[in-house]
């Protein structure tokens, strides 16, 4: 049954049915994708779009504000669409400052020292309209607080939750931040029970079957939030090995996508939207391992990793798999290698090995 479970999982993330054109509906389809990894985030969109888009296109949508990089669950960084964010921060921003209390207190970040802060990021907005965290970490300094290494990053974290301020465009390869209220303006706000079903149905849709366990640790909602947000959509419900798995979307064959190999990167929704990860991963790895490492997929389980070995062009992309593939999971692998090179915009060359 696991199969069945994977195979509908593929399907509701649009890994084997088509998907939308455009990176922001991908983000809002899915509800939020974590995106820590910012390049893999990236690949993550691209493989569920539906025409092909390259890694600038996608660097583009971010760029201009379509889509945001912020902490909206857990916390960790996640991409959020601009119309979106603001719900969604409301609904979760309790939960992330509970979970961000104990290093509160390890760095000496009290209440008084938050609001300072703020008050100095706003500052930095004033001359500079995308700022780096390293140049909001100077406007700091000026106002009289040293922060810098995690004590700035949980600072720029709070000032994200509190509803300061998000990514900016990059500059080189440097990240900024924005205001939020010029990056994405208010435009609707849901009420907290409107919000809690609006991220239970996206959840559910995009990654079912899942069981509520996956729903709370995916969103970092209470286990009493998760089961209201399914008795308020009505999720439909199967029992599978004593589990019960909530979906509001089944595969369809008729327009289903054959292929059965894919190139996952590390921290993709399919590989860390759920607690129990049984069913997709070889569980004799670390839980780091399960989730941080790029991962060769076939018919939805995990049988192997991937890396780049070569910065030079063609781009070297060394495949390990754990068991043999057949011919045509090499035939697939060969064309989610070429896939990968027309969105770097490279040639890529496979180095393929079993182990």
């Amino acid at each position: 049954m696991n199969s069945d479970i994977n195979e509908q999982r593929l399907y509701n993330q649009c890994l084997t049915k088509p998907g939308p054109a455009k990176p922001a509906e991908v983000v809002a389809w899915l509800g939020a994708v974590q995106a820590q990894e910012f390049a893999a985030a990236k690949w993550a969109l691209a493989l569920r779009m539906s025409n092909s888009p390259t890694d600038a296109e996608i660097e583009g949508a971010f760029d201009e504000g379509r889509i945001l990089r912020t902490h909206v669950m857990r916390p960790t960084w996640h991409f959020v669409t601009a119309s979106d964010i603001h719900w969604i921060r409301e609904l979760t921003a309790p939960r992330i400052r509970q979970a961000m209390s104990s290093y509160d207190r390890r760095f000496g970040l009290s209440p008084a020292i938050r609001t300072r802060a703020n008050a100095g990021f706003e500052r930095a907005f004033r001359h500079n309209e995308f700022p780096t965290r390293a140049e909001l970490g100077a406007e700091l300094k000026h106002a009289g607080i040293q922060a810098k290494g995690v004590q700035l990053a949980l600072l720029t974290i709070h000032a994200e939750i509190d509803g300061l301020m998000c990514s900016g465009p990059r500059r080189g390869t440097n990240f900024t931040y924005a205001l939020l209220e010029k990056r994405a303006p208010l435009l609707r706000r849901l009420e907290p029970d409107e919000a809690l079903a609006e991220l239970t149905r996206r959840y559910f849709r995009s990654h079912g079957p899942a069981t509520v366990r996956d729903f709370v640790w995916w969103s970092g909602l209470t286990t009493a939030d998760a089961r209201r947000g399914l008795e308020i959509v009505k999720v439909s419900c199967e029992n599978v090995g004593g589990l019960k798995y909530w979906t509001l979307e089944h595969a369809s064959a008729a327009d289903a996508i054959s292929r059965t190999v894919h190139l996952l990167p590390a921290f993709d929704e399919y590989l860390v939207a759920y607690q129990d990860g049984r069913s997709v991963h070889k569980m004799s790895q670390s839980p780091a391992q399960l989730i941080s490492q790029n991962a060769l997929v076939v018919a939805g389980k995990k049988i192997g990793i991937w890396k780049t070995v070569s910065k030079s062009k063609p781009l070297n992309l060394e495949v390990t798999s754990w068991r043999r593939l057949s011919k045509r999971e090499q035939s697939e692998l060969a064309e989610a290698v070429a896939d990968y090179g027309r969105f770097l915009g490279v040639p890529v060359s496979l180095m393929s090995r079993d182990k």
